[in-house]
Formats: C-alpha cells, sequence, structure tokens
C-alpha cells in the first residue's frame, strides 16, 4: 500500500489559506474582533512551521548526536515556559522544575520508545526521536499545566486548612498529599478522556499522517496504541514530578506552607 504521498505546491497553500480567510470574515461579521489574532496567528504558524521543516531537513541529513540535543533541549525549555505560563500561578524556579520533569520523563520515555519498542538504530535517529519527542511534549505539558495549577490554587486560597492539619499534628506531607493526588488526577483528565475516545472520535495526527503517506491502516493503529500509551506514561509521571517538586519548593524543613512563595500571573489562557 506504499502509494507516494500527493505532494503540495504553493498554490495549495494559498487555497488553504482561504479557510482562515473565512473565519476572519466570520469574526468580522460577528463582531467578534478576532481577525488580527487570526491573521497573525496564520502568519506565526507559517513562519514557525517553514523555519522547523528547513532546520529539520538539516538535522536529518546530519545524523548527529549533537543536532538532536541541541533541539530537544529546546523544545524542552519552550515546553517547560509553556506549562508554566499556561498555569494561573507560579513559584520561583517553577520554569526550572518544569523544564526538568519533562527532561527526565522526556527522554527515559523517548529511549523506550525508540530502543525498546520500535528498535530504531541508533535510538536517537532524528527521524524518530524529535517528532516523538514532540508528541510527548505537545501533550504531555497540558497535563503538567492542569497539575501545577490545580496545586497552587488550592496552596493558595485553602492555606488555612492545610495550615489547621499542621497545627494538627500532621506533618507537611501528610498535609500536603490529598491536594497533591488531586492535582495528579486534574492532570491525568485529558489524556484518559482522549483514550476513551480515540478512533471513535478523532483519528490522532500520527496514525493520520502515516495513512496519508500510503502505510497499511492497521500498521499506522500499532504505531497510534503506542504513541498513546507513551503519552499516558509521559503525562502521568510528569503530573507527578510535578506536584512533588513543587511541594519541596512550598514547604520548608519545619513543616510550614509558605504560601508568600506563590505568585499569581495574569494570564491562564491554555492558547500559548
Amino acid at each position: 500500500m506504499n502509494a507516494a504521498t500527493i505532494a503540495l505546491t504553493p498554490l495549495d497553500l494559498c487555497i488553504g489559506a482561504l479557510l482562515v480567510v473565512i473565519a476572519g470574515l466570520v469574526s468580522v461579521s460577528m463582531g467578534l474582533k478576532l481577525e488580527r489574532s487570526l491573521l497573525l496567528a496564520s502568519v506565526r504558524t507559517v513562519i514557525q512551521l517553514l523555519l522547523v521543516g528547513y532546520v529539520l531537513r538539516w538535522i536529518f541529513d546530519l545524523q548527529h548526536w549533537a543536532g538532536v540535543l541541541g533541539l530537544t533541549l529546546f523544545m524542552l525549555y519552550v515546553a517547560g515556559r509553556a506549562a508554566v505560563k499556561r498555569s494561573g500561578r507560579r513559584y520561583r524556579s517553577s520554569i526550572m522544575d518544569a523544564f526538568l520533569t519533562l527532561s527526565i520523563v522526556g527522554y527515559i520515555t523517548l529511549f523506550l520508545v525508540t530502543a525498546v519498542i520500535i528498535g530504531s538504530e541508533p535510538w536517537y535517529a532524528p527521524r524518530y526521536a524529535i517528532p516523538i519527542l514532540g508528541m510527548i511534549l505537545g501533550n504531555s505539558l497540558n497535563g503538567i499545566s492542569l497539575s501545577l495549577d490545580t496545586m497552587l490554587e488550592y496552596f493558595d486560597e485553602r492555606s488555612d486548612l492545610v495550615d489547621a492539619d499542621l497545627a494538627l499534628g500532621a506533618t507537611r506531607w501528610e498535609a500536603a498529599q490529598p491536594v497533591l493526588q488531586e492535582s495528579i488526577r486534574k492532570g491525568m483528565i485529558p489524556i484518559i478522556n482522549s483514550m476513551m475516545v480515540v478512533g471513535l472520535v478523532s483519528l490522532p495526527g500520527m496514525m493520520t499522517g502515516q495513512i496519508i503517506a500510503g502505510n497499511d491502516p492497521l500498521q499506522a493503529v500499532q504505531y497510534q496504541i503506542i504513541v498513546m500509551f507513551m503519552i499516558a506514561a509521559a503525562t502521568s509521571l510528569g503530573c507527578i514530578g510535578t506536584a512533588y517538586l513543587g511541594y519541596r519548593r512550598l514547604f520548608d524543613e519545619c513543616h510550614r506552607l509558605r504560601r508568600e512563595r506563590i505568585t499569581r500571573i495574569k494570564s491562564t489562557g491554555y492558547t500559548h
């Protein structure tokens, strides 16, 4: 079934841009005032993806671990910043903690998938490593954001309940554990919901891409199953790591909740 992929031309991209123009006209007609945002987002999409395309072509031709490491570290840093920015609160070193969590979880998951399951040689082959890590980060950072936001919101707005537990003799871990459990649970909800309806409501990107490329649909499904399991594992470990590091930052050695370390930020949208 390995039919050749149909190549797109600049004209095809221009026709595709008409879809965004239609959305802009709807915004104008309904007074939504989103046409500027749509234009900016469209321009950024084109520029960013073209730059990524040229960078990936260069790295694929280079076939060297240094290029893969450099690009993946950049991806991890951007993902860490995005995870924190999507939360309504943060604490000092929260971006570094998110970067550290994503790095550990991302590289471990990537190694298991490419080296053990797929068996690519070498395991960091850019054609496999970079897209797979991108899928890991793109999905797990949403869970991390929800987990971080839930935890910090509770510690910020309900600190009196935590202080009451501490005053009654609870250790910092005993007082924080219910909050951490809830934050991890909230972070896991999106991926669990996605797994419940995958293939029924949506056809995920990797599976769709392989089918369009002419691969056997059953082979594409097998890859997508691995991807869903990979994302679920990375999200759960990422939420656990984020919650634990946040807990360590917000409680001191005297078993006190340091609420003043939490800072509220203006942007809480999930569109960054």
